[in-house]
């Protein structure tokens, strides 16, 4: 282990870089412990930065975080400075966490923090421990290995091989994000054969692939709907269950289901008020307007 950490860490220069994974992760899981307790209206845990009566979100104090150790690592560029790139790194992580837990907000401009649209924070949260994870254990996609690295001196069938398979796993990760694989195609610009696979399968039934392509072609869109429920699913329950395992219960499914009861109850009340009209006789009788549910 000892050997491991020395040669795949510390020598290859990943040092800052794991410091960073590290800072981002304490950081991710201190803040969403401490929105917990705060919606759990825990007495003796400080509560949200009100300063004069203004709510300072996270992501604030986030961006000034990664702004200004930023700018330092910047400045720092030309300095051999191991310690300080640790003390930056981490800085720049907690920044990153503290950014990225609310991703939701920025993206669309209101507080989704524990709605629906507030998963897509965790999902960025796992999009950014999922690429860190692989450029820390040394694999990067196409670009990043140095495959473009003195390619003014190769041969020119080098040159062109090199250029066209970049171009191949570009347009192979365009097509899978297309049939709506967004996770196939992160990790394929990894693992290139992933990206192989998923370009020829079918894709998901509400991807953009399948309305220019499945529309016309009904049994192959039953087959991607019938896919869609058996294994898509499943695995999207699943990944439901562990974000709100580390991130707190979301609030749409109490919306949704309030809603579906304001819908029930409204449709009971109409029954009930035909049923009356129908019992009182036809003549001067009117069946009351109820209004419909909000």
């Amino acid at each position: 282990m000892g050997t491991w950490w020395h040669d795949t860490i510390v020598e290859s220069g990943r040092l800052p870089l794991f410091c960073f994974l590290c800072a981002f992760l304490a950081a991710f899981l201190f803040i969403r412990l401490s929105v917990r307790m705060i919606r759990a209206q825990v007495s003796w845990w400080p509560g949200n930065v009100t300063p004069g009566g203004m709510h300072l979100h996270h992501v604030v104090f986030g961006t000034i975080l990664m702004l200004v150790s930023g700018f330092v690592i910047i400045a720092l560029a030309n300095y051999q400075t191991p310690v300080a790139n640790i003390i930056l790194a981490s800085t720049f992580g907690i920044g990153a966490a503290l950014v990225l837990d609310e991703f939701a907000l920025i993206l669309h401009l209101s507080d989704v923090y524990w709605t629906q649209e507030g998963r897509s924070s965790i999902d960025a949260v796992f999009v950014a421990v999922t690429i860190t994870g692989f450029f820390l254990l040394g694999v990067h996609p196409l670009g990043f290995q140095g495959d473009f690295d003195g390619l003014s001196q190769a041969d020119a069938p080098e040159v062109v091989i090199t250029l066209v398979f970049f171009v191949l796993q570009l347009l192979l990760a365009v097509v899978t994000l297309a049939k709506g694989k967004v996770w196939s195609g992160l990790v394929g610009l990894f693992f290139t054969p992933l990206l192989l696979v998923t370009a020829i399968r079918l894709g998901r039934p509400h991807s953009p692939w399948a309305r220019w392509r499945y529309v016309t072609r009904p049994r192959k869109m039953d087959k991607a709907v019938h896919r869609e429920k058996r294994f898509r699913r499943p695995v999207i329950k699943a990944k439901i269950a562990v974000q709100e395992a580390i991130a707190g219960h979301f609030d749409a499914d109490q919306v949704q289901a309030a809603q579906e009861a304001a819908q029930l109850a409204h449709e009971q009340a109409t029954d009930r008020a035909a049923e009356a009209a129908r019992a009182a006789g036809p003549i001067g009788v009117t069946t009351p307007r109820l209004p419909t549910p909000s």
